[in-house]
């Protein structure tokens, strides 16, 4: 196990930044490979300050550049995937999501082949096994469940897709003759400093009086914190270069959470905030039914207007189902073959999201008073 290298793709994002830092701290890696399609430039000064413990190198391309995948794979022991287009609110393309998301996996897949890499990674998502309905109800769900997500909507079915991929690909054989060993994480609602989805909620309900927008008071989930997220793709490596261990992880999916507590979305958004006077919205909401029902015409209207106007929808059914759906997943299986235990607790997640929080408070107040100076 010495002298190993890694690639991680999506390396500038929310979680793929969070695994590069836990990566420096392995033993015996000579390089790490950070692909992105662009690196902001506190990024480019962060990383460049890793290069201290071991070999950094910031690969700027595009997913869908064969030639691009194959440099960047050259040399390389293993890959790690994090690299898609999140979209569940339908507002992007599906031709570019499934480019990025489907296509792109698969032609990362087989410049693996072609760079004889040995162990590949991807970052999955629950979506992939639904919820398909308000209706439904996942407690602490796990991976010999034949669940699967039934919607159409482009990012559960394009990380399906995806996911299915990487599975199959596990035992092909390799250009040196080596066998290509891979598995899947799917993670949960991702939480955690630097969460673009966080930032959002927490931009409106500051510019709205202080009222945090209602996301879903109806749904039941267990969120995962990211530095525990990646921590799972540290240990999934280390898994399938194990000899001893990799026979019972290659070829398979893993659901990855952690004790932060099950709750609602707007729970956790009020957990995290409630110290910087942030309130939940008291206001009276619809029925799942009936907004279940509001989408679907406003899926209709769109579909209508789609000859001559793209008209984007606030939300549709499928964005109903998932911001209120009841479903929680176990991570003992996890647990059981990559010996994951959460790196954090809760107190500890929430701790550092509620400074980060603090931070983009203190940013709102600073930007609030040059308006009246």
């Amino acid at each position: 196990m010495t002298g190993w290298s890694c690639l991680v793709t999506g390396a500038g994002g929310f979680l793929g930044q969070r695994i590069v830092r836990l990566l420096v701290e392995e033993k015996e890696l000579k390089e790490i490979r950070a692909l992105d399609k662009a690196f902001r430039p506190e990024l480019r000064e962060e990383f460049s300050k890793l290069q201290s413990k071991t070999k950094l190198t910031m690969l700027e391309g595009d997913i869908l550049d064969e030639s691009c995948l194959k440099r960047a794979c050259q040399d390389i022991t293993v890959v790690i995937h994090t690299a898609s287009i999140i979209d569940v609110l339908g507002v992007i393309h599906r031709e570019s999501i499934m480019n990025v998301n489907v296509k792109g996996t698969q032609l990362l897949l087989e410049a693996c082949v072609h760079a004889s890499v040995p162990v590949f990674i991807y970052t999955s998502s629950v979506e992939v096994a639904g919820p398909n309905s308000y209706r439904e109800v996942i407690q602490n769900g796990h991976e010999d469940q034949p669940l699967e997500n039934t919607w159409s909507a482009p990012y559960p079915y394009s990380k399906q897709l995806a996911e299915k991929a990487v599975l199959a690909a596990d035992g092909w054989t390799l250009k040196n003759g080596g066998t290509l060993y891979t598995c899947a994480l799917r993670p949960m609602y991702i939480y955690g400093e630097g969460s673009r989805f966080l930032s959002a909620t927490i931009n409106e309900a500051l510019n709205n009086s202080g009222i945090l927008p209602s996301i879903g008071k109806f749904s039941t989930v267990n969120p995962v914190y990211v530095g525990n997220v990646a921590w799972a793709h540290i240990l999934a490596l280390r898994a399938l270069r194990d000899p001893k261990k990799a026979p019972s992880v290659r070829g398979q999916f893993y659901y990855i959470s952690d004790d932060t507590p099950h709750q609602s979305y707007d729970g956790l958004d009020y957990s995290l905030s409630k110290e910087f006077g942030l309130r939940l919205d008291s206001s009276w909401s619809l029925p799942l039914l009936l907004m279940y029902w509001i989408g679907f015409l406003l899926e209709v209207v769109s579909f209508l207007l789609s000859p001559i106007y793209t008209y984007r929808p606030p939300f549709n059914r499928h964005t109903v189902i998932l911001s209120n759906g009841r479903y929680t997943f176990s991570y003992k299986k996890a647990q059981r073959d990559l010996a994951y235990k959460p790196l954090y607790s809760w107190e500890e997640a929430r701790q550092k999201t509620a400074e980060w929080f603090g931070s983009l408070v203190d940013r709102h107040k600073e930007m609030l008073k040059s308006k009246t100076q």
